[in-house]
């Protein structure tokens, strides 16, 4: 990886009224300036050079304003002492946009279907531009390998703070790390991008700009991790340390005295006992004791600051502190503040998106929902864009459900792989997704490396009603009653009852499928939940199927195991085997004991973070990991289909995403800070 390395440079004088000298590049219009060293982006001194000139910079006329909203921020400094010494310059896509206004935006409900609307604001170390294979600088400005991948150095921009105005450095890196994502009192287990194989990391922060990842053994994709990922690598440990007792020896009368029981607990109000950083704030937990904390939230590096929260909503304005200004020298970002509202019910949300209510949606979207926004698209004065997704929808058992009967049933890879070809998937392409998706098996992967052979996408996808049924018979499954549906080997009735939400999957998609699956004797029932239900249910191991899009590129895969070790993805994502997790998590002391083709996922995932990506080493155990998976039909796929993405007209400088995709993050690879409300 390049390493990029800037040499200090003092800010011109700044201004909040005069525009640059300097011409004001877009990607549409480069004005003869030569590229950076990265796409769509600069370093200042880099662009000064480029474009031989010197940037002169400008800010928010609303800015003291919108400050005086973040409730514990301290009057607002001149625009100088805002601005880092060493700002991230980027190029908007069509136009120097104009300041003001609100994004609309809609959620779910709390924690449910948010992540669209927090990768507008996201920051992390890195990023992946939009061509979906660079990574870029953000918060970090540049980044350095040693030879076999296991020391990663970060070098952070000087003068960039926090939006409290207090100084970011390489302590609030370390302090994420040693004293939040390892510590059990936080978060109870550490995630697998901050191990390597299962043990940690360490970190060194030899100066206020520098911070160095010491890795037990090679592993190439943790780069990667910081620049896909919602959960990032740094919090500011000036506010969150004075509530650590690990830091304060009065964090606990300081807690006491705001009516909490000790530093631990505001710690989890604050940062919620999790790495989900968009997590309510005290202002939904803790109404009553927020008044005696210091802020409502906590600090952020992000674009902008929430400011309320309730199970309604919440309302963010522009951090005054934010890292990055375009080419003319105005600060970013352009839009002054944002609202998001939470509705559950699918069709009121495609209702307000019809009558464009909202300024951009992605997240929940379904393909089905395409022709009634279709219909509305010249009176509400909006687009859709219809993109690849990376994901496909899944089906997968659960392999250790509490019920000792279906346990054994589900645990049977002859009944995963009945339920499989007896999907007719041409059928729910044409219906559900009018034909426009690609029939395919779960192999873990998306977009398929070159090291996956191709059959593998297509096992135990033909649709074959008769193997299906002497599958059935062999397992003992048979129709004892005489009303149609089969029961368990031990003469139990059996019901497959299947729960799903519309942000995870097509509805339509599981009304066929449960068809299919009841027209081979296995009664199936299908109910639509929310999101929290169907998580809930997932995570108490109550539910008999899963049904989620689920795959991940390669790049993701080399910093994070989680589809490939039991549970088999994350709270938010598509989960079976959560016994086995628990054996695992616990070194085999509670839980059940996966079979060993599981044991041998584990560890060929570990291997496999270890090695970089297009050797032989690496191609060899990505095959077999494939190989496992699909053989073995954890998790049964059925249809890959594109999704829509929604824009309101008035809002610009966005560009067409290449996928419609959680695991790229969503908006973060285009650059949402740059966007602006022309109305």
């Amino acid at each position: 990886m390049k390493k990029i390395i800037i040499p200090s440079i003092a800010l011109a004088a700044l201004s909040t009224s005069v525009f640059a000298a300097c011409p004001q590049v877009t990607v549409d219009n480069a004005m003869g300036v030569p590229a950076g060293a990265y796409p769509q982006q600069y370093e200042l001194a880099e662009f000064q050079s480029a474009a031989n000139c010197t940037l002169t910079f400008s800010g928010n006329p609303a800015a003291e304003a919108l400050n005086g909203r973040i409730r514990g921020n301290p009057a607002l400094p001149s625009l100088a002492q805002r601005i880092p010494q060493e700002p991230l310059v980027v190029a908007p896509y069509s136009a120097i946009g104009k300041y003001g206004g609100t994004l609309d935006v809609l959620s779910n409900a709390t924690e449910a279907g948010t992540s669209d609307f927090l990768s507008v604001r996201h920051v992390n170390l890195v990023r992946y531009s939009d061509d979906l294979q660079t990574i870029v600088p953000n918060i970090a400005k540049s980044w350095s390998w040693n030879d076999d991948f296991t020391q990663l150095t970060f070098k952070l921009r000087k003068g960039h703070k926090w939006s409290d105005g207090a100084p970011f450095s390489s302590a609030d890196v370390k302090y994420w790390y040693d004293n939040l994502a390892l510590n059990s009192k936080v978060i109870a287990k550490p995630k697998d991008y901050v191990l390597v194989a299962g043990k940690p990391m360490t970190v060194d922060a030899p100066d206020a700009q520098t911070v160095i990842f010491n890795l037990p053994s090679p592993k190439p994709g943790l780069l990667a991790h910081f620049a896909t990922s919602f959960a990032q690598g740094f919090q500011p440990k000036h506010f969150l340390g004075k509530w650590d007792p690990q830091l304060n020896a009065d964090a606990d009368k300081m807690a006491q005295a705001a009516g909490f029981e000790n530093g631990l607990a505001v710690l989890s109000a604050y940062f919620g006992n999790s790495d989900w950083t968009d997590t309510p704030s005290p202002l939904l937990n803790s109404p009553q004791k927020v008044a005696k904390l210091p802020a409502d939230v906590v600090p952020t590096l992000e674009s902008h600051i929430t400011v309320a929260d309730s199970t309604e909503g919440r309302h963010l304005v522009a951090n005054p502190y934010f890292h990055m200004v375009d080419t003319a020298g105005k600060k970013l970002p352009y839009i002054s503040e944002q609202d998001e509202i939470y509705i559950n019910e699918n069709e009121v949300r495609l209702l307000k998106l019809v009558n464009s209510e909202v300024d951009y949606k992605s997240q929940s979207l379904q393909l089905p929902s395409v022709p009634q926004l279709l219909d509305g698209r010249e009176k509400g004065d909006y687009s859709i864009d219809l993109r690849p997704e990376i994901t496909l929808s899944s089906f997968g058992f659960n392999v250790t459900s509490e019920n000792p009967e279906k346990r054994k049933v589900f645990g049977d890879v002859r009944f995963r792989q009945a339920m499989s070809v007896a999907i007719n998937r041409d059928e729910v392409n044409e219906v559900a997704f009018f034909g426009m998706g690609n029939p395919a098996q779960y192999i873990g992967f998306s977009p398929a490396p070159s090291f996956v052979d191709a059959k593998w996408s297509k096992y135990k996808t033909e649709y074959d009603v008769k193997a299906a049924n002497a599958l059935l018979d062999q397992i003992g499954m048979k129709d004892l009653d005489g009303d149609k549906y089969r029961e368990l080997p031990n003469g139990e009735k059996f019901v497959l009852n299947i729960q799903y939400s519309t942000q995870g999957v097509a509805g339509q998609m599981v009304e066929l499928v449960a068809q299919h699956w009841s027209s081979v004797g296995v009664k199936t029932t299908v109910k639509e939940v929310t999101p929290d239900e169907y998580r809930s249910a997932q995570s108490s191991n109550q539910l008999d199927v899963v049904v989620w899009r689920k795959s991940q590129p390669i790049a993701i895969v080399l910093g994070n195991n989680e589809l490939w070790v039991p549970p088999f993805e994350n709270y938010f994502g598509g989960r079976v085997g959560m016994l086995w997790a628990e054996w695992v998590d616990s070194n085999g002391s509670s839980g059940v004991e996966p079979p060993a083709y599981v044991k041998e996922l584990i560890s060929d995932v570990n291997a496999f973070q270890s090695e970089s990506a297009g050797t032989a080493a690496s191609d060899a155990l990505g095959s077999k990991l494939v190989q496992n998976m699909v053989e073995n039909l954890l998790f049964i796929g059925v249809v890959q289909a594109p999704a829509p993405i929604y824009h309101r007209n008035a809002l610009k400088n966005f560009t067409e995403f290449k996928t419609h995709s959680y695991e790229y993050y969503r908006t973060y690879p285009y650059r949402a800070t740059q966007w602006f409300l022309d109305e």
